[in-house]
């Protein structure tokens, strides 16, 4: 029996980068679940039953981390050593602070019914391009090894992710859902 490898990337036989080929990940995920899954161990000994159930546990945490970016950026920043849930002034910034509250503005000031609905599909597409847009400046800051600014920019992607939730649910409770 082998050892569980705690590296995501590395369980996964992928590049440890930002930017995943997120359909290879599936692909690869999908065969070792099939390979590792508890139940083709029925007949095994008790330390190897453990050992599966062990590593569909670190498989499926794996998997989940590493498909959600922002999940993904959190763990990729944890490896190299960086506190994300330890937050200063700094890492947040007046400029972060500003695009928060007009951008909060811009959601609360709309009416609750479905009239807004053309109004939230617009902030929505501007949210969906602003993150867009700090992921791929999360994954220049990380390559180049600028930690610092990637965690800032971290936290940046945590508001607006927190802000299209928001604003998904705002459409749907417009909608009736």
């Amino acid at each position: 029996m082998q050892t569980i490898n705690k590296n995501y990337f590395q369980l996964f036989s992928i590049p440890e980068t930002y930017q995943l080929d997120i359909d290879l990940l599936g692909e690869n995920y999908r065969g070792m679940q099939v390979e590792m899954h508890p139940d083709r161990f029925v007949n095994a000994s008790e330390e190897e039953k453990m050992w599966s159930v062990q590593r569909s546990s670190v498989l499926n945490q794996a998997y989940d981390t590493l498909k959600d970016p922002l999940k993904r950026a959190a763990y990729m920043l944890e490896r190299q050593g960086m506190n994300i849930e330890q937050v200063s002034q700094h890492d947040l910034g007046i400029d972060l602070l500003m695009e928060q509250m007009e951008l909060r503005e811009s959601l609360d000031e709309l009416p609750k019914n479905e009239s807004a609905l053309d109004a939230l599909g617009r902030l929505k597409k501007e949210v969906s391009e602003k993150l867009n847009s700090r992921e791929e400046s999360f994954s220049s800051m990380l390559m180049d090894n600028e930690l610092a600014t990637a965690k800032k920019i971290f936290h940046e992607m945590q508001f607006l992710k927190k802000l299209l939730l928001e604003i998904n649910q705002g459409e749907e409770q417009r909608l009736g859902y």
